[in-house]
């Protein structure tokens, strides 16, 4: 007696469902747990990766602050030394931030700021499956006056 496991895909119904990101209809297949497509899931990877390098900088001038100010290091140590550790920590600190960055936009799972809802020329405006005469007009809506 072996019952189905029951998965996230189950929640939402067969067919179409709209990407949270970009606001484009995908096959529920297509997308992940979140609801994000492949391109907004790459283009949320690419935006944080470029905060990423920018936090990496960040942190590289912050930890060179630190040593210049409270290890002071002396001309007659190894300065390709110290060099190779600030583009170790920029490197570092900028796959770090870019995890953290990537996490907080999944987190936030808010729509992108380049989305745009499709048309209803896109979605061939087939009746809803709560209206079965399908979208009003604006003409024929009887809320409208004039």
């Amino acid at each position: 007696m072996s019952e189905r496991r029951v998965t996230w895909r189950d929640r939402y119904p067969e067919g179409d469902v709209t990407c949270i990101r970009c606001l484009q209809v995908y096959d529920v297949m297509e997308l992940d747990r979140l609801l994000w497509c492949d391109d907004c899931q790459a283009k949320a990877r690419e935006r944080a990766g470029e905060w990423g390098w920018l936090l990496g900088f960040v942190f590289a001038a912050g930890l060179g602050v630190y040593v210049w100010f409270t290890i002071r290091p002396s001309a007659d140590l190894i300065p390709l030394a110290w060099i190779a550790t600030f583009i170790t920590s920029v490197w570092i600190g900028a796959r770090v931030s870019r995890e953290f960055v990537y996490g907080a936009m999944r987190f936030r799972n808010a729509r992108a700021v380049e989305a745009r809802p499709p048309s209803l020329e896109e979605l061939d405006s087939d009746p809803g499956s709560g209206d079965p005469d399908g979208p009003i007009s604006p003409g024929s809506d009887p809320r409208v006056e004039g």
